[in-house]
């Protein structure tokens, strides 16, 4: 029974062939209506092109652009539409879906279909494309719920159905004042389940959370996460109300800042696109290895300044890798958990602090741990495999230990510094990245365990 394979049914597979057994579009339509739009979108790809127009056909415009909003590469699919069919879909989305989908066709292209619209649809999208790309009203959607707080219950349920038409995320109400300001909020819930003589004021939420058009979104979405809310209000200078920003909007987004911030730490300028050219790969990435290039070359020119102790002590390069390596990991281990901690924007200078010697007590344990095991392995290795005298082989072993406790203890130490001194400067600190951190640890390492090798080998025991 625990080796019985789960069978995960193929949705894709199944509505590709139901969509070619060629039965009667009536029957093609409801069955489909049992399948997520999601599935559908992918199972797009699989048709073609005259069995996907047929699908639309049956469909109709208003599921389609449900479905068209699952698609990554829709503007293939739009070509394959007549401009006024292809605007129609477009104007069914939620306007921050309509944006996106519009950014995928060119600028030609884009305007016709735009014109095509209807004057409501063209204000919405023109609002959102009018927001820089780093903005909350970027990411915003015109889709809710937006009723007078003078209303009654009963009417306030009249206004909602009549909205629901046009706008589905109606779990939350949104409510103005006389001048069109934003007042407060709603649960739908407690608006369903009011008795008609209860006044209205009494279901809204004043003091309900939101955020401004022009804010960036990487400074309020911690803010955002924070509330789990279906949607939260976008609110312009004036106090009124723009749009939503939908939980699904939320998601997105941090897995976005979380893309970008692997990105950076790979020592990239932004997340690495399949389908770009070498060419262009190239361009972002050369810049941040030209200065790791340079930032080498100076780690070589510092090694070089122990030439004598290398000569004198050339076995102990045998052990410079392990060095290196250690600290560069657990450099690039206290630079992960610190990006982390920085997006809490709440964070304060006493907790910045308790983080930098939390990480630097964590290296030195670790340090002293596998600076034991080294010391006992290494002195062995040394003693029987080169045949060198017990106090020679682990003279060489108790330097190399003591070398991994302190580099990995400043390793730990740096990898949290270098991110916060960023964060204090106003700097993404992901442009700390991984590459940077682990050359700086280099240089660290090297003078670390040369530095401590001339004065214990050379200095104090002769070797």
């Amino acid at each position: 029974m625990e080796n019985e394979e789960i069978l995960v049914p193929d949705y894709v597979q199944e509505l590709v062939e139901l969509i070619r057994d060629g039965e009667f579009e009536k029957s093609i339509a409801t069955q489909i209506d049992n399948y997520h739009d999601n599935d559908i979108a992918a199972a797009l790809d699989e048709l073609s092109e005259f069995e996907r127009k047929r699908l639309y056909q049956i469909l109709g415009v208003e599921r389609v652009s449900e479905i068209f909003t699952y698609v990554d590469d829709v503007g293939a699919y739009l070509e394959e539409l007549e401009p006024e069919r292809a605007a129609d879909i477009i104007e069914n989305m939620d306007a921050d879906d309509a944006v996106d989908v519009l950014e995928e066709v060119d600028e030609e292209t884009r305007n016709q279909l735009i014109e095509l619209m209807d004057e409501e649809s063209k204000e919405d999208i023109n609002l959102i494309r009018s927001y820089d790309e780093d903005e909350i009203g970027s990411i915003m959607t015109t889709n809710y719920i937006e009723i007078s707080r003078r209303l009654t219950i009963k009417q306030a349920m009249r206004e909602l159905i009549a909205q629901a038409e046009e706008n589905d995320n109606i779990s939350t109400i949104y409510v103005k004042d006389d001048d069109n300001s934003f007042y407060g909020a709603i649960n739908l819930k407690d608006l369903i389940i009011a008795r008609n003589y209860v006044e209205l004021h009494t279901l809204i939420s004043q003091s309900y959370p939101y955020v401004r058009d022009h804010e960036q979104i990487a400074d309020c979405i911690e803010r955002l996460k924070d509330y789990a809310e279906d949607s939260i209000p976008v609110l312009n200078e004036d106090n009124e109300l723009l749009g939503v920003i939908t939980s699904q909007d939320i998601v997105e987004v941090v897995d976005d800042e979380m893309s970008e911030d692997y990105a950076m730490l790979a020592g990239m300028t932004e997340e690495a696109d399949l389908e770009e050219s070498v060419l262009e790969s190239i361009k972002k990435r050369i810049p941040w290895l030209a200065v790791l290039l340079g930032l080498s070359m100076f780690v070589s020119a510092v090694t070089g300044l122990f030439e004598s102790v290398i000569s004198e002590l050339a076995i102990i390069v045998s052990f410079q890798s392990l060095i290196l390596g250690m600290s560069g990991n657990v450099g690039t281990q206290s630079l992960a958990v610190t990006i982390r901690g920085l997006m809490d924007e709440n964070l304060e200078r006493k907790q910045k602090f308790g983080m930098m010697f939390k990480e630097m007590r964590i290296g030195f344990c670790n340090g002293l741990i596998l600076g034991l095991l080294s010391i006992v392995f290494i002195g062995g290795y040394v003693c029987l495999l080169k045949g060198q005298t017990l106090s020679y082989a682990f003279a060489i072993a108790v330097c190399v230990g003591i070398a991994l406790i302190l580099s990995m203890t400043i390793s730990s130490l740096v990898g949290t510094v270098v991110p916060i001194f960023f964060h204090q400067i106003k700097v993404d600190p992901a442009v700390a990245s991984g590459p940077l951190i682990t050359t700086v640890n280099d240089l660290v390492a090297v003078v670390t365990y040369y530095g401590f090798a001339w004065i214990l080998l050379i200095n104090v025991l002769q070797l």
